[in-house]
Protein backbone atom coordinates (compact mmCIF):
# COMPACT_ATOMS: atom_id res chain seq x y z
CA UNK A 1 0.00 0.00 0.00
CA UNK A 2 1.33 3.28 -0.91
CA UNK A 3 1.78 5.98 1.45
CA UNK A 4 0.18 8.85 0.20
CA UNK A 5 -1.91 10.23 3.14
CA UNK A 6 -4.46 9.46 5.94
CA UNK A 7 -6.38 6.25 5.29
CA UNK A 8 -10.36 5.86 5.08
CA UNK A 9 -13.04 3.31 5.17
CA UNK A 10 -12.67 2.30 1.29
CA UNK A 11 -9.14 1.32 2.39
CA UNK A 12 -10.38 -0.44 4.93
CA UNK A 13 -13.26 -2.19 2.93
CA UNK A 14 -11.53 -2.69 0.35
CA UNK A 15 -8.09 -4.13 1.52
CA UNK A 16 -7.31 -4.37 4.83
CA UNK A 17 -10.82 -6.63 5.93
CA UNK A 18 -9.30 -8.76 2.92
CA UNK A 19 -5.76 -8.60 4.42
CA UNK A 20 -7.23 -9.49 7.77
CA UNK A 21 -9.00 -13.15 6.72
CA UNK A 22 -5.95 -13.89 4.26
CA UNK A 23 -2.98 -13.32 7.26
CA UNK A 24 -4.77 -16.57 8.97
CA UNK A 25 -5.05 -18.58 5.57
CA UNK A 26 -1.16 -18.57 4.22
CA UNK A 27 2.43 -16.66 4.92
CA UNK A 28 1.59 -13.14 4.30
CA UNK A 29 4.05 -9.90 3.63
CA UNK A 30 2.14 -6.86 3.90
CA UNK A 31 4.48 -3.45 2.70
CA UNK A 32 4.65 0.26 2.80
CA UNK A 33 5.79 0.92 -1.25
CA UNK A 34 7.42 3.91 -0.22
CA UNK A 35 9.35 3.75 -3.81
CA UNK A 36 5.82 3.46 -5.21
CA UNK A 37 4.81 6.70 -4.00
CA UNK A 38 7.98 8.14 -5.10
CA UNK A 39 6.60 7.76 -8.97
CA UNK A 40 4.25 9.94 -8.73
CA UNK A 41 5.08 12.36 -5.46
CA UNK A 42 8.53 12.64 -6.29
CA UNK A 43 7.98 16.44 -5.80
CA UNK A 44 6.21 15.90 -3.00
CA UNK A 45 7.93 13.62 -0.37
CA UNK A 46 7.00 15.37 2.83
CA UNK A 47 3.84 13.08 2.92
CA UNK A 48 5.53 10.09 2.11
CA UNK A 49 7.27 10.78 5.23
CA UNK A 50 4.54 11.53 7.35
CA UNK A 51 2.38 8.57 5.99
CA UNK A 52 4.65 5.40 6.85
CA UNK A 53 4.17 4.93 10.61
CA UNK A 54 0.68 6.63 10.67
CA UNK A 55 -0.39 3.69 8.05
CA UNK A 56 1.49 0.85 9.33
CA UNK A 57 -0.80 2.13 13.20
CA UNK A 58 -3.55 1.87 10.92
CA UNK A 59 -2.87 -1.46 10.12
CA UNK A 60 -2.34 -2.63 13.31
CA UNK A 61 -5.44 -1.20 14.41
CA UNK A 62 -7.53 -2.53 11.90
CA UNK A 63 -6.65 -6.23 12.92
CA UNK A 64 -3.47 -6.52 10.92
CA UNK A 65 -1.52 -9.43 13.22
CA UNK A 66 2.78 -8.73 12.73
CA UNK A 67 2.36 -12.45 14.31
CA UNK A 68 0.50 -13.98 11.51
CA UNK A 69 2.13 -11.57 8.64
CA UNK A 70 5.11 -9.70 8.09
CA UNK A 71 4.88 -5.72 7.80
CA UNK A 72 7.91 -4.01 6.38
CA UNK A 73 9.24 -1.09 4.39
CA UNK A 74 9.89 -1.56 0.87
CA UNK A 75 12.80 0.61 0.83
CA UNK A 76 14.52 -1.04 3.99
CA UNK A 77 14.82 -4.26 1.73
CA UNK A 78 17.22 -3.19 -1.15
CA UNK A 79 16.93 -6.68 -2.95
CA UNK A 80 13.88 -5.28 -4.39
CA UNK A 81 15.53 -2.61 -5.99
CA UNK A 82 18.28 -5.31 -7.31
CA UNK A 83 15.90 -7.81 -8.61
CA UNK A 84 13.93 -4.72 -10.36
CA UNK A 85 17.25 -3.70 -12.06
CA UNK A 86 18.19 -7.06 -13.49
CA UNK A 87 14.89 -8.09 -14.46
CA UNK A 88 14.89 -4.27 -16.29
CA UNK A 89 18.05 -6.01 -17.97
CA UNK A 90 15.66 -8.13 -20.01
CA UNK A 91 12.37 -6.82 -19.72
CA UNK A 92 11.63 -5.32 -23.60
CA UNK A 93 10.50 -1.73 -23.46
CA UNK A 94 7.40 -2.50 -24.86
CA UNK A 95 6.03 -4.81 -22.35
CA UNK A 96 5.88 -1.70 -19.98
CA UNK A 97 4.80 0.28 -22.62
CA UNK A 98 1.53 -1.98 -23.62
CA UNK A 99 0.43 -2.12 -19.23
CA UNK A 100 -2.93 -0.23 -19.33
CA UNK A 101 -2.57 1.36 -16.31
CA UNK A 102 0.26 3.40 -17.72
CA UNK A 103 -1.78 5.71 -20.13
CA UNK A 104 -4.52 5.84 -18.29
CA UNK A 105 -2.86 6.87 -14.81
CA UNK A 106 -0.92 9.65 -17.27
CA UNK A 107 -4.50 10.94 -18.63
CA UNK A 108 -5.76 10.88 -15.33
CA UNK A 109 -2.70 12.39 -13.26
CA UNK A 110 -2.11 15.13 -16.60
CA UNK A 111 -1.27 17.91 -13.75
CA UNK A 112 2.23 16.02 -12.81
CA UNK A 113 5.11 14.80 -14.85
CA UNK A 114 5.36 11.64 -15.58
CA UNK A 115 7.29 11.29 -18.31
CA UNK A 116 9.61 9.01 -16.07
CA UNK A 117 11.32 6.22 -16.06
CA UNK A 118 10.46 5.70 -12.58
CA UNK A 119 6.34 6.05 -14.07
CA UNK A 120 6.56 3.43 -16.97
CA UNK A 121 8.68 1.23 -14.79
CA UNK A 122 6.88 0.97 -11.76
CA UNK A 123 4.84 -2.15 -13.24
CA UNK A 124 8.36 -3.79 -13.18
CA UNK A 125 9.22 -3.07 -9.81
CA UNK A 126 5.82 -4.41 -8.85
CA UNK A 127 7.10 -7.35 -10.66
CA UNK A 128 10.45 -7.38 -8.54
CA UNK A 129 8.22 -7.19 -5.26
CA UNK A 130 6.55 -10.25 -5.88
CA UNK A 131 9.06 -11.99 -7.88
CA UNK A 132 11.56 -11.80 -4.36
CA UNK A 133 9.17 -13.51 -2.36
CA UNK A 134 8.49 -15.96 -4.84
CA UNK A 135 4.96 -15.50 -3.93
CA UNK A 136 2.41 -17.83 -5.17
CA UNK A 137 -0.87 -15.75 -5.06
CA UNK A 138 -1.04 -11.43 -5.60
CA UNK A 139 -4.53 -10.23 -4.03
CA UNK A 140 -5.73 -7.70 -6.54
CA UNK A 141 -8.74 -6.62 -8.10
CA UNK A 142 -9.63 -6.86 -11.55
CA UNK A 143 -7.76 -3.65 -12.84
CA UNK A 144 -4.26 -4.98 -11.65
CA UNK A 145 -4.59 -8.38 -13.31
CA UNK A 146 -2.25 -7.00 -16.62
CA UNK A 147 0.03 -6.21 -13.40
CA UNK A 148 0.49 -10.06 -12.41
CA UNK A 149 0.28 -11.40 -16.22
CA UNK A 150 3.48 -8.41 -17.06
CA UNK A 151 5.32 -10.12 -14.18
CA UNK A 152 4.57 -13.71 -14.99
CA UNK A 153 5.89 -13.15 -18.46
CA UNK A 154 9.13 -11.51 -16.79
CA UNK A 155 9.77 -14.61 -14.52
CA UNK A 156 9.14 -16.94 -17.42
CA UNK A 157 11.22 -14.62 -19.55
CA UNK A 158 14.38 -14.80 -16.66
CA UNK A 159 14.13 -18.49 -16.50
CA UNK A 160 14.02 -18.93 -20.28
CA UNK A 161 17.34 -16.75 -19.99
CA UNK A 162 18.83 -18.32 -16.78
CA UNK A 163 17.23 -21.16 -15.74
CA UNK A 164 19.60 -23.56 -17.87
CA UNK A 165 22.34 -25.24 -15.41
CA UNK A 166 25.12 -26.91 -17.20
CA UNK A 167 24.57 -29.80 -15.53
CA UNK A 168 20.82 -29.04 -15.33
CA UNK A 169 19.51 -32.36 -16.69
CA UNK A 170 21.57 -34.64 -14.22
CA UNK A 171 20.84 -32.67 -11.32
CA UNK A 172 17.30 -33.25 -12.45
CA UNK A 173 17.37 -37.05 -13.01
CA UNK A 174 19.40 -37.10 -9.10
CA UNK A 175 16.44 -35.49 -8.06
CA UNK A 176 14.07 -37.45 -9.48
CA UNK A 177 15.94 -40.52 -7.21
CA UNK A 178 15.67 -38.75 -4.11
CA UNK A 179 11.79 -39.10 -4.53
CA UNK A 180 11.98 -42.60 -3.77
CA UNK A 181 11.61 -45.66 -6.66
CA UNK A 182 7.31 -45.53 -6.93
CA UNK A 183 7.36 -41.30 -6.43
CA UNK A 184 10.15 -41.38 -9.33
CA UNK A 185 8.47 -43.48 -11.57
CA UNK A 186 5.27 -42.08 -11.31
CA UNK A 187 6.70 -38.26 -11.96
CA UNK A 188 8.95 -40.03 -15.45
CA UNK A 189 5.66 -41.61 -16.50
CA UNK A 190 3.53 -38.11 -15.74
CA UNK A 191 6.20 -36.54 -17.45
CA UNK A 192 6.23 -38.63 -20.48
CA UNK A 193 2.50 -37.80 -20.91
CA UNK A 194 2.80 -34.43 -20.64
CA UNK A 195 5.81 -33.59 -22.94
CA UNK A 196 4.98 -36.48 -25.67
CA UNK A 197 0.61 -36.48 -25.48
CA UNK A 198 0.15 -32.74 -24.25
CA UNK A 199 -1.67 -34.06 -21.33
CA UNK A 200 -2.04 -31.01 -19.20
CA UNK A 201 -4.38 -33.14 -16.64
CA UNK A 202 -0.93 -35.30 -16.58
CA UNK A 203 0.92 -32.02 -15.69
CA UNK A 204 -1.31 -30.97 -12.96
CA UNK A 205 -1.12 -34.56 -11.24
CA UNK A 206 2.80 -33.84 -11.50
CA UNK A 207 2.72 -30.67 -10.07
CA UNK A 208 0.41 -31.93 -6.96
CA UNK A 209 3.14 -34.69 -6.86
CA UNK A 210 5.95 -32.69 -6.47
CA UNK A 211 4.59 -30.47 -3.75
CA UNK A 212 3.59 -33.03 -1.69
CA UNK A 213 7.12 -34.35 -1.89
CA UNK A 214 9.07 -33.82 1.80
CA UNK A 215 12.13 -34.95 0.92
CA UNK A 216 13.59 -33.14 -1.37
CA UNK A 217 14.78 -29.62 -0.98
CA UNK A 218 13.19 -26.68 -2.68
CA UNK A 219 15.78 -26.13 -4.96
CA UNK A 220 15.21 -29.80 -6.28
CA UNK A 221 11.62 -28.94 -6.43
CA UNK A 222 11.96 -25.79 -8.76
CA UNK A 223 14.33 -27.95 -10.80
CA UNK A 224 11.64 -30.71 -11.29
CA UNK A 225 9.06 -28.10 -12.23
CA UNK A 226 11.34 -26.85 -14.72
CA UNK A 227 12.85 -30.64 -16.31
CA UNK A 228 9.01 -31.39 -16.29
CA UNK A 229 7.64 -28.73 -18.59
CA UNK A 230 11.11 -28.87 -20.99
CA UNK A 231 12.48 -25.78 -19.73
CA UNK A 232 15.27 -25.45 -17.21
CA UNK A 233 15.09 -24.77 -13.24
CA UNK A 234 12.71 -22.28 -12.04
CA UNK A 235 14.74 -19.81 -10.56
CA UNK A 236 11.28 -17.68 -10.41
CA UNK A 237 8.20 -19.21 -9.75
CA UNK A 238 5.37 -17.61 -12.19
CA UNK A 239 2.83 -15.88 -9.51
CA UNK A 240 -1.25 -15.75 -9.69
CA UNK A 241 -3.59 -13.34 -9.00
CA UNK A 242 -5.71 -13.89 -6.29
CA UNK A 243 -9.03 -11.87 -7.18
CA UNK A 244 -10.33 -9.37 -4.16
CA UNK A 245 -14.12 -8.36 -3.88
CA UNK A 246 -14.31 -5.05 -5.26
CA UNK A 247 -14.84 -2.29 -2.62
CA UNK A 248 -18.57 -1.21 -2.65
CA UNK A 249 -17.77 1.56 0.05
CA UNK A 250 -18.99 4.59 -1.26
CA UNK A 251 -17.92 8.03 -1.01
CA UNK A 252 -19.95 10.90 0.89
CA UNK A 253 -21.09 11.66 -2.33
CA UNK A 254 -21.65 8.67 -3.79
CA UNK A 255 -18.82 8.10 -6.22
CA UNK A 256 -16.07 5.77 -5.01
CA UNK A 257 -14.62 6.85 -1.68
CA UNK A 258 -11.52 8.74 -2.88
CA UNK A 259 -8.93 11.02 -1.37
CA UNK A 260 -8.55 12.96 -4.95
CA UNK A 261 -12.00 13.35 -5.33
CA UNK A 262 -12.29 14.91 -1.38
CA UNK A 263 -15.37 12.35 -0.07
CA UNK A 264 -13.63 9.93 2.50
CA UNK A 265 -14.28 9.17 6.25
CA UNK A 266 -10.56 8.24 7.42
CA UNK A 267 -10.06 5.76 9.96
CA UNK A 268 -9.57 7.23 12.95
CA UNK A 269 -11.77 10.57 12.55
CA UNK A 270 -13.40 12.31 15.14
CA UNK A 271 -16.63 11.19 15.75
CA UNK A 272 -17.79 14.73 16.19
CA UNK A 273 -16.39 14.89 12.73
CA UNK A 274 -17.62 12.01 11.17
CA UNK A 275 -21.39 12.52 12.22
CA UNK A 276 -21.12 16.16 11.00
CA UNK A 277 -20.00 14.66 7.37
CA UNK A 278 -22.60 11.52 7.49
CA UNK A 279 -25.29 14.28 8.57
CA UNK A 280 -24.50 16.78 5.77
CA UNK A 281 -24.35 14.36 2.77
CA UNK A 282 -26.11 14.81 -0.33
CA UNK A 283 -29.50 12.55 -0.61
CA UNK A 284 -31.85 12.05 -3.20
CA UNK A 285 -32.72 15.61 -4.87
CA UNK A 286 -36.53 15.18 -5.29
CA UNK A 287 -36.78 14.96 -1.46
CA UNK A 288 -36.56 19.15 -1.64
CA UNK A 289 -38.81 19.18 1.50
CA UNK A 290 -39.40 16.44 4.38
CA UNK A 291 -43.25 15.84 2.58
CA UNK A 292 -41.40 14.65 -0.40
CA UNK A 293 -41.16 11.18 -1.33
CA UNK A 294 -37.99 9.83 -2.63
CA UNK A 295 -35.79 6.91 -4.10
CA UNK A 296 -33.50 4.90 -2.42
CA UNK A 297 -31.73 3.84 -5.26
CA UNK A 298 -30.78 7.49 -6.53
CA UNK A 299 -29.40 8.70 -2.76
CA UNK A 300 -25.78 8.04 -1.84
CA UNK A 301 -27.11 7.35 1.63
CA UNK A 302 -28.67 4.13 0.87
CA UNK A 303 -25.00 2.71 -0.48
CA UNK A 304 -24.19 3.21 3.30
CA UNK A 305 -27.32 1.14 4.58
CA UNK A 306 -26.25 -1.40 1.93
CA UNK A 307 -23.13 -2.26 3.55
CA UNK A 308 -23.96 -1.14 7.23
CA UNK A 309 -27.58 -2.38 7.71
CA UNK A 310 -29.66 -5.31 8.18
CA UNK A 311 -32.59 -6.23 6.21
CA UNK A 312 -35.22 -5.04 8.59
CA UNK A 313 -33.15 -1.69 8.27
CA UNK A 314 -32.92 -1.51 4.78
CA UNK A 315 -36.53 -2.28 4.36
CA UNK A 316 -37.32 0.28 6.81
CA UNK A 317 -35.39 2.75 4.49
CA UNK A 318 -37.05 1.65 1.24
CA UNK A 319 -40.51 2.17 2.39
CA UNK A 320 -39.77 5.19 4.72
CA UNK A 321 -37.95 7.00 2.03
CA UNK A 322 -40.52 6.20 -0.71
CA UNK A 323 -43.38 7.19 1.35
CA UNK A 324 -42.04 10.15 3.04
CA UNK A 325 -42.53 8.21 6.08
CA UNK A 326 -39.18 8.95 7.28
CA UNK A 327 -36.88 12.29 7.04
CA UNK A 328 -33.57 12.11 5.57
CA UNK A 329 -31.76 12.82 9.03
CA UNK A 330 -34.45 9.76 10.54
CA UNK A 331 -32.32 7.43 7.42
CA UNK A 332 -29.06 8.51 8.26
CA UNK A 333 -28.99 7.74 12.24
CA UNK A 334 -28.56 3.95 11.56
CA UNK A 335 -25.56 4.60 9.65
CA UNK A 336 -24.31 7.58 11.72
CA UNK A 337 -24.14 4.84 14.51
CA UNK A 338 -22.92 1.79 12.60
CA UNK A 339 -20.00 3.36 11.32
CA UNK A 340 -18.96 4.99 14.68
CA UNK A 341 -19.37 1.69 15.76
CA UNK A 342 -17.04 0.24 13.17
CA UNK A 343 -14.53 2.58 13.89
CA UNK A 344 -14.64 2.77 17.44
CA UNK A 345 -12.32 -0.32 18.30
CA UNK A 346 -9.65 0.86 15.77
CA UNK A 347 -9.51 4.68 17.26
CA UNK A 348 -9.11 2.84 20.85
CA UNK A 349 -6.64 0.33 19.10
CA UNK A 350 -4.79 3.11 17.57
CA UNK A 351 -4.37 4.67 20.72
CA UNK A 352 -2.62 2.47 22.07
CA UNK A 353 0.00 2.62 19.52
CA UNK A 354 0.26 6.25 19.08
CA UNK A 355 1.36 6.01 23.10
CA UNK A 356 3.91 3.51 22.25
CA UNK A 357 5.93 4.32 18.91
CA UNK A 358 8.85 2.00 20.11
CA UNK A 359 6.32 -0.63 19.94
CA UNK A 360 5.86 0.19 16.30
CA UNK A 361 8.90 0.86 16.02
CA UNK A 362 9.63 -2.81 16.92
CA UNK A 363 7.25 -4.27 14.40
CA UNK A 364 8.35 -2.56 11.65
CA UNK A 365 12.14 -3.61 12.53
CA UNK A 366 11.33 -7.47 12.83
CA UNK A 367 9.39 -7.29 9.93
CA UNK A 368 12.11 -5.36 7.82
CA UNK A 369 14.39 -7.86 9.09
CA UNK A 370 12.48 -10.98 8.15
CA UNK A 371 11.33 -10.03 4.76
CA UNK A 372 14.85 -9.77 4.19
CA UNK A 373 16.00 -12.61 5.42
CA UNK A 374 13.46 -14.18 2.55
CA UNK A 375 14.38 -11.90 0.41
CA UNK A 376 18.27 -12.19 0.51
CA UNK A 377 18.24 -16.03 -0.04
CA UNK A 378 15.97 -15.43 -3.56
CA UNK A 379 19.05 -13.16 -4.86
CA UNK A 380 21.78 -15.01 -4.11
CA UNK A 381 19.80 -17.39 -6.48
CA UNK A 382 19.59 -15.30 -8.74
CA UNK A 383 22.75 -13.97 -8.54
CA UNK A 384 24.00 -17.14 -9.43
CA UNK A 385 21.74 -17.33 -12.04
CA UNK A 386 23.04 -14.38 -14.28
CA UNK A 387 26.44 -15.02 -13.12
CA UNK A 388 27.02 -12.09 -10.69
CA UNK A 389 28.95 -14.59 -8.44
CA UNK A 390 32.79 -13.99 -8.61
CA UNK A 391 35.31 -16.23 -6.89
CA UNK A 392 37.45 -12.58 -5.82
Amino acid sequence: MRPTGLLHLGHYHGVLKNWIKLQHEYECFFFVADWHALTTEYENTEIIADSVQEMVIDWLAAGVNPAAARLFIQSRVPEHAELHLLLSMITPLGWLERVPSYKDQQEKLREKDLDTYGFLGYPLLQSADILIYKAGLVPVGEDQVAHIELTREVARRFNHVYGRETDFIARAEAAIKKMGKKNSKIYQDLRKQYQEKGDHEALAKARALLESQQNITLGDRERLFGYLEGEGKMILPEPQALLTPTSKMPGLDGQKMSKSYGNTITLREEPAVVEKKLRTMPTDPARVRRTDPGDPEKCPVWRFHQIYSDEPTRQWVQEGCRTAGIGCLDCKRPVIEAVLAEQAPIRERAREYEENPTVVRNIINEGCEAAREVARETMEEVRAAVGLVYDL
